[in-house]
């Protein structure tokens, strides 16, 4: 009796325990921010939900249009997050699986499922339930000669140009100056001699001073994203509608509007600020935003 017992626990925790030895190669989870079972972007808050999740369980998740410059250089530090939909007409079915930079299957979750009739609770229910096989992994990034990413030397190159230097360049001929033929069947004369140019260099305006920005980092309570066309509305605990932010051409930069001040909202290292003017002055407001 108490062998039946053991035996799958043993199993269990040699699992967990590949499961994580497995996952600790790799420094960043990639959310989607539109997965190939959906039609739009962020479809039921499903890439929020799951970039949420993935933080909440000690990963560090990144969005496919956002990722940082060392995973850009090397596709290989992080694992590619897929969503699986088996849906049918009265329940809904997901499973989430984790692909290298070669899409080899790396990790597969549980199925998580849920007969709710909204879609939007539907996949948040069943996506939790995913998450119950990644809860207990205690995952932690091990980097390694493999998945450290790529460094450039450049020890020794000026040594190397050097040397170069010694070599004398080839000799070529120059065009002459005067093109002439003068043959009984051809007499042509061409003055190739250069022509001083009427252009002259622009003038280079003096740099303007950025304008010094007034921070206020007291007060910063998390504020929750939720998609909206063109970006999100920033929701606090209340829920009210704090900011709404719209995307630009330029990453984490975006259009704020707010009910006082309207400006812009933008990253800056690991933190984001809202600023926005008042009179002639440029104020700014720390802002603590969970996407």
């Amino acid at each position: 009796m108490m062998k039946n017992f053991f035996l799958p626990l043993i199993l269990l925790c040699g699992f967990y325990g590949m499961a994580q030895a497995e996952l600790n190669k790799y420094k960043y989870i990639i959310v989607p921010v539109k997965f190939e079972a959906f039609k739009h972007e962020n479809q039921y808050q499903t890439s929020t939900l799951i970039k949420y999740n993935l933080v909440e369980n000690g990963f560090t998740a990144v969005y496919d249009s956002d990722m940082p410059e060392d995973l850009l250089a090397n596709r290989c530090l992080g694992l590619l997050l897929n969503l699986k939909d088996d849906s049918s007409m009265f329940t809904t079915k997901v499973t989430l699986t984790l692909k290298d930079c070669q899409s080899k299957e790396v990790y597969t979750t549980v199925e998580g499922s849920s007969k709710e009739k909204d879609f939007k609770s539907a996949y948040s229910e069943a996506i939790k339930e995913c998450f119950k096989s990644l809860s207990g992994i205690g995952y932690k990034f091990e980097p390694t000669g493999n998945n450290a990413a790529p460094a450039v030397s450049f020890k020794n190159d000026v040594k190397r140009i050097e040397g170069r230097s010694n070599v004398e360049p080839k000799q070529s001929t120059p065009n002459p100056v005067v093109q002439q033929t003068a043959t009984l069947e051809e007499q042509s004369y061409k003055n190739r001699e250069p022509v001083q140019s009427n252009i002259t260099k622009a003038e280079i305006s003096p740099a303007k001073a950025l304008p010094k920005v007034d921070y206020k980092t007291d007060g910063v309570g998390v504020l929750y994203a939720q998609a909206i066309a063109n970006g999100f509305q920033l929701v606090d605990s209340t829920p009210k509608i704090t900011l709404k932010i719209y995307a630009t051409s330029q990453a984490n930069f975006y259009i704020a509007e707010g009910e006082v001040h309207n400006g812009v909202v933008l990253k800056k290292g690991e933190k984001w600020y809202f600023e926005y003017y008042e009179g002639d002055k440029l104020m700014g407001q720390e802002l603590n935003i969970k996407f």
